[in-house]
């Protein structure tokens, strides 16, 4: 978990090889020792820091609750009205709704692993909200927020769905054709998946900061 939190980058763990600027291109932590009044600004910043930290706290978990109940009504309207039942095509036969229970990861893959696939998912969710005391930058939050419901979604599937707890299938019913089928929850992850490798490949750290190799 440790190392999971190295990869994904903490403001606790600064990288020696650049330069760490605040979001606004100061450098982080700068300030002249005798500056008039920067002991006093300090003192004040801090709670400001610590009211913009909460602001994307509530970000974060606004972002997972509403993918998470977007997963969630779509898997219970599918089960309801559409398992069972012949695919609806959508995009003629380009895209269609397909209701299929798959106890593997994420688009189908590994159906041998349910059991790890629901462990995977339970670190996640606790990596990304030991993450969440550390986050200063909105794009993380949503990129986070994005990871933790659709890991949610999945879970809940593990725990709830039949064969049984923690080997449960997951909902799945979006079917692009000739491609694996998948659900919102993985939809989520992908999608906040990407946008951390965007994010880090232009230096921005959960803390707000920018690295600068």
């Amino acid at each position: 978990m440790a190392e999971a939190e190295r990869i994904i980058g903490t403001p606790d763990t600064p990288d020696d090889g650049g330069e760490r600027t605040a979001a606004d291109g100061a450098p982080a932590g700068s300030g002249a020792p005798g500056d008039a009044g920067a002991s006093g600004a300090g003192q004040q910043g801090a709670p400001a820091r610590r009211t913009g930290r909460g602001r994307r706290i509530a970000v974060l978990f606004a972002v997972a609750a509403f993918a998470y109940a977007l997963d969630l009504i779509s898997k219970m309207l599918v089960v309801s009205r559409l398992e069972g039942h012949a695919p609806i095509q959508v995009v003629g036969d380009l895209l269609e709704l397909h209701a299929i229970r798959n106890p593997g990861a994420a688009f189908g893959f590994g159906a041998a692993f349910t059991v790890i696939f629901t462990l995977i998912a339970a670190a996640v969710i606790v990596v990304i909200i030991r993450l969440a005391r550390k986050l200063y930058s909105f794009p993380w939050a949503v990129a986070l927020g994005l990871l933790l419901g659709g890991a949610l979604g999945n879970l809940t599937d593990r725990i709830f769905r039949a064969p049984g707890v923690f080997e449960g299938e997951v909902v799945d019913f979006i079917a692009p054709r000739g491609f694996a089928v998948f659900n919102l929850a993985d939809s989520a992850i992908v999608c906040g998946g990407i946008l951390i490798v965007l994010l880090s490949f232009r230096g921005l750290d959960p803390d707000g900061t920018v690295h600068k190799d």
